[in-house]
């Protein structure tokens, strides 16, 4: 039945419509939805065995809910997904400040209005996306912004005393009433703030001033909080903790595919992009692979975190900066390349947070360590394993190319090139060819080049060859150039 049709309290009564508590709504659509096999909580990758499972049975036992964990784990998310399994639509007494039940008034307004009109009473319909709330926790927030306060003004247009509870301003908390609210950050907020939120959680009511006021409020809470907040700026102090049904721990991706599938859902590219830059898969995996060497990185502050913000971004300055080449050589279309990463930089020095150590080496220096380990990680996965020590008279498999380059100048790869350009200097290294071929016979042809750049950064990573950054490229030499250049 289409009870959005219904204006009056009196038709809604004789609909047989049976109002709910917002935890009891959350919890039968939640088992209507599981029942169906449905997925509940879409777009949230790597949380299918941990986070999810968790976040239902918080859900079926009707608790509030503190996601704890890092910067960029999709707390924030999870909450307001959280708002598909409201009903489409409920009623509410219209022209209600709290969105107050027609079957259970708890407003002095509504109240009233419900005496006098009775079963005439006009009614609205709210819908799902009006019932979630959000506050970022701040050290100025105070307890009449989410509570309530006297409104002065209120009390002198309506002629009244500062005594009469209709001259209360209702905060955001009373506001959301019937709706799902979202406090992120918690930590942040003032001790004594949050002890304005325990009755709240537990009686379900609140308390302004000095009125004697019941409104026994019917929310959804949830909050989020960072584990570094509770050391460096605040805590969430220990009766309200108490008070929170179910704490769950979010994580960061555990494997560079599920990485993968976060920064494409994410990226948010230009249709031009997407259509005129090809990106080799190889590409996208070192973008991910950089964060699992951020997080792994000595320089890097663990207790921050490395955000799944800083792939998407660096994926972002990736394309841009194939699409700025494409630009300036005015062609149509054009392919990543590994020296494209170059541009990835600033991406990532504004998404780590570095221990003393990494600001005495620099945020550019450490970014670009990043990039270069994670070649250096992945490198051994595609290619026989650079052997530090060498027998003599024992062939290796990077001896043509290391003697191609001991014969040869090297070369200079521009980050302007043209692709015909960029494509012959690298066909000039022979003998990588043939290594691809032995190694990686499945590759792609669109591939072939973006991985030769890969080999080249590799060896030199691994001290086979010598790489430098120029002006506006990179030059690759054997270890002898490479030894002159720096000592004359």
């Amino acid at each position: 039945m289409d009870y959005t049709k219904i204006t009056t309290f009196g038709a809604l009564k004789a609909s047989g419509y049976k109002p709910k508590t917002i935890k009891e709504e959350l919890r039968q659509n939640l088992i209507a939805k599981i029942s169906k096999g449905e997925t509940v909580f879409t777009g949230v990758y790597g949380y299918e065995d941990t986070v999810i499972p968790e976040l239902e049975r918080a859900i079926l036992s009707k608790h509030n809910i503190n996601f704890l964990g890092l910067r960029g784990q999709a707390k924030t998310r999870l909450a307001r997904l959280m708002v598909n399994l409201l009903d489409e639509y409920v009623p509410m007494v219209q022209g209600s400040e709290i969105n107050d039940d027609p079957y259970q008034p708890i407003s002095r307004y509504a109240m009233e209005l419900l005496k006098e009109s009775g079963d005439d009473t006009a009614i609205n319909w709210l819908h799902r996306s009006d019932r979630f709330a959000e506050k970022l926790a701040t050290p100025d927030v105070t307890v009449a912004d989410l509570i309530g306060d006297v409104d002065p003004i209120k009390a002198a247009n309506l002629r009244l005393s500062y005594a009469d509870d209709r001259v209360i301003h209702f905060g955001m908390i009373p506001r959301a009433n019937r709706s799902i609210f979202v406090i992120n950050e918690l930590p942040d907020l003032q001790a004594r703030i949050q002890v304005a939120l325990f009755n709240i959680l537990q009686e379900g009511d609140i308390q302004i001033r000095g009125f004697k006021l019941r409104l026994p409020l019917d929310i959804q809470f949830v909050f989020t909080a960072n584990p570094e907040d509770y050391t460096n700026r605040g805590s969430i102090v220990t009766p309200l903790k108490d008070r929170i049904g179910s704490q769950i721990l979010t994580h960061y991706p555990t494997s560079i595919e599920i990485a993968k599938a976060i920064t494409a859902q994410e990226a948010n590219l230009e249709a031009a992009q997407k259509e005129h830059i090809y990106v080799p898969e190889l590409a996208r995996e070192l973008i991910e692979q950089i964060s699992f060497e951020a997080r792994d990185s000595e320089y890097v502050d663990e207790k921050s975190g490395v955000s799944a913000r800083m792939s998407i971004t660096a994926f972002q300055n990736l394309l841009s900066s194939a699409e700025l080449r494409m630009l300036r050589n005015n062609i149509g279309s054009t392919a990543v390349r590994l020296s494209d990463f170059m541009g990835i930089v600033p991406a990532i020095t504004g998404k780590v947070e570095l221990v003393y150590e990494g600001e005495q080496e620099g945020a550019a220096t450490v970014a670009m360590q990043l990039i270069e380990n994670a070649v250096k990680s992945l490198f051994p996965i595609l290619f026989p394993k650079v052997e530090k020590l060498e027998k003599e008279n024992e062939r290796y498999p990077y001896d043509d190319i290391v003697r191609w380059f001991s014969e040869s100048e090297g070369i200079e790869l521009s980050d302007e090139l043209s692709e015909t350009d960029y494509r012959l200097v690298l066909d000039k290294v022979t003998p990588i060819h043939a290594l691809i071929q032995q190694y990686q016979p499945q590759t792609k042809p669109e591939d072939q080049y973006f991985l030769i750049e890969f080999i080249l950064w590799g060896l030199s990573l691994n001290n086979k060859l010598s790489k430098y950054r120029l002006g506006n490229g990179l030059q690759f030499q054997d270890n002898f150039h490479g030894y002159l250049r720096n000592n004359f």
